[in-house]
């Protein structure tokens, strides 16, 4: 009796040894799946990574900015033309004002794109084709043709090219201001749209007076 007994109550215990080792091992199967679940950290880790990664600009800028620098540099070719080649002192003096502010904005702009590792456009690429559009661009035939005029039909050729241009740069600019993500980019935008904007009015104002 008391042998069977004994048999019983080590049967028992040993019932309770083995509950208790698969509670533990639940409960530790359990652990880390909270701790994989505690999938809260991991997705807060990989959406830091994610906004840490993040550009600081968008399409636009990208645009804008790739646009802006071979635009800017067909300015610069027109008003060293005027140097030489305009009469009126104040269409040299309108080429000089234009140079001293488009060639800061190229450096500006490249080195943008260098630090985004985008492709700065290479100078010397040529004019738009067909000249004209939203840019304002000239065409090769058109800066030709600038550049064969001197004294005071280049200047009418001068002004009238860079109204044309100017206002393909302001239409540029604007559409920066809305769209654009990149502060530094909307802020030259705007200094563009200021800049020029008030340039197309004396341009205009010179052709007017013939």
């Amino acid at each position: 009796m008391n042998s069977k007994l004994i048999r019983r109550t080590s049967l028992a215990t040993a019932a309770l040894l083995a509950g208790g080792l698969l509670l533990t091992a639940c409960g530790s199967g359990g652990s880390e799946h909270a701790g994989g679940h505690s999938g809260a950290p991991a997705t807060a880790s990989a959406s830091a990574s994610a906004v840490a990664g993040a550009k600081p600009y968008n399409a636009t800028d990208l645009a804008f900015v790739q646009g802006m620098i071979p635009h800017h540099r067909q300015a610069l070719e027109m008003a060293e033309l005027a140097g030489s080649r305009a009469a009126a002192p104040e269409v040299k003096q309108l080429a000089e004002q234009i140079r001293k502010a488009q060639d800061p904005e190229i450096a500006t702009m490249s080195g943008w794109l260098t630090t985004w590792g985008e492709q700065v456009p290479q100078a010397g690429g040529g004019h738009s084709g067909h000249g004209g559009g939203a840019s304002g661009m000239m065409s090769e035939a058109e800066m030709a043709s600038l550049g064969e005029a001197t004294g005071a039909a280049f200047d009418k050729a001068f002004l009238k090219l860079m109204v044309a241009h100017h206002t393909g740069a302001v239409t540029m600019a604007e559409e920066e201001k809305a769209e654009g993500a990149f502060g530094p980019a909307k802020e030259l935008a705007g200094a563009v749209i200021t800049g020029q904007s008030a340039e197309i009015a004396t341009m205009n104002g010179l052709l007017a007076k013939g």
